[in-house]
């Protein structure tokens, strides 16, 4: 493989995985920006979102008397659309709920509390996940090693596309990557056109500005709250399902390193900011990709880190946020 295919391959890859890392983002930056609450529970919710699908899935090939191994068309198509019917609405559901249990409740109380709470709510989920893991089910290994990571089926193959259309490159874009831009972008669209073209999208937008005003012109603000939450919500679930089958490996600790470069990117496009909330995510993804192939993996933390504090202290507001006057 020449050096050109070399780095066009990792920009595929990188823009693939900086997508799923995006859909992420947006759940931190929508909730920051409606209630100015760093949600550090997100990302463990959508490592939920990772186990039910590796659930369903089982339950989908166990159906069909189908092993791991040897998936069937039938089995792929039933299993992803189980998983994209279930999976959505039970982050949603679940983020909406955690919402409505904890955060709701300290909406007046000093930042540090619902941020805290946030902490919390995430070592909580990520037990779940722990234990979930131990399920026995035979996608769960029969749940004898609950904490160790868990192959998820390969449902979409792995065929190069290019080659099939005639092109002898050495470049892959296969159909999991055609999944990651196909399922993706038509979301991302379409919460641009939700946030920027609907009522709740206005309503949202002027709770984010000022929810005091916002009530008093009528708007009910614990409504636009919660849905923000089931909308963020959403999205994880739909990136807990493409993660998943692009990448084939979960474990109870993924919210954990998913969330940190979803955070990350949240507030190196703009800690607030939809669109830069995605930039963010398809910069983190590219620059993990590149650093993968060029440096070495043991100094990609380094360098995505690093050239977030660059990008902060020239630019704090990050790349595409607007300067805010503080208050005093």
């Amino acid at each position: 493989m020449s050096a050109t295919e070399q780095f066009i391959q990792q920009l595929i890859f990188g823009l693939s995985n900086g997508m799923i890392i995006a859909l992420i983002a947006l759940g931190y930056s929508m909730v920051y920006g409606i209630v100015d609450l760093i949600n550090f529970a997100h990302g463990d919710l959508f490592m939920l979102g990772t186990f039910l699908a590796l659930t369903l899935v089982g339950l989908v090939l166990g159906l069909l008397g189908v092993n791991p191994q040897h998936i069937t068309p039938l089995a792929t198509f039933l299993g992803i659309l189980v998983m994209l019917v279930v999976c959505p609405p039970f982050c949603a559901g679940l983020n909406w709920s955690i919402d409505r249990l904890a955060y709701r409740r300290l909406r007046n109380a000093p930042k540090l509390a619902p941020l805290v709470a946030a902490i919390g709510v995430s070592f909580i989920l990520m037990n779940l996940g722990q234990f979930w893991g131990g399920l026995p089910m035979d996608v769960f290994g029969q749940g004898k090693a609950a904490a160790a990571p868990k192959n998820f089926p390969d449902l979409v193959p792995a065929t190069n596309l290019l080659t099939k259309i005639g092109l002898t490159s050495n470049i892959r874009f296969t159909w999991k990557d055609l999944m990651v831009w196909s399922v993706t972008l038509p979301l991302l669209v379409l919460l641009t056109v939700v946030v920027k073209f609907t009522r709740l999208g206005k309503a949202m937008r002027a709770t984010a500005q000022n929810p005091v005003a916002a009530r008093l012109m009528g708007i009910d603000t614990e409504r636009v709250i919660g849905s923000t939450f089931l909308i963020g919500g959403g999205l994880a679930g739909f990136a807990s399902v493409i993660y998943s089958l692009y990448n084939n490996t979960i474990y109870f600790q993924l919210g954990y390193r998913s969330g940190m470069d979803a955070f990350t990117a949240a507030v190196l496009g703009g800690i607030g900011n939809l669109p830069g909330a995605a930039l963010g995510g398809i910069v983190i993804g590219l620059v993990r990709a590149m650093s993968d192939q060029y440096v070495a993996t043991i100094w990609t933390n380094t360098i995505v880190f690093g050239i977030l504090v660059l990008i902060l202290v020239f630019r704090p507001s990050g790349l595409l946020g607007a300067r805010a006057r503080e208050k005093v």
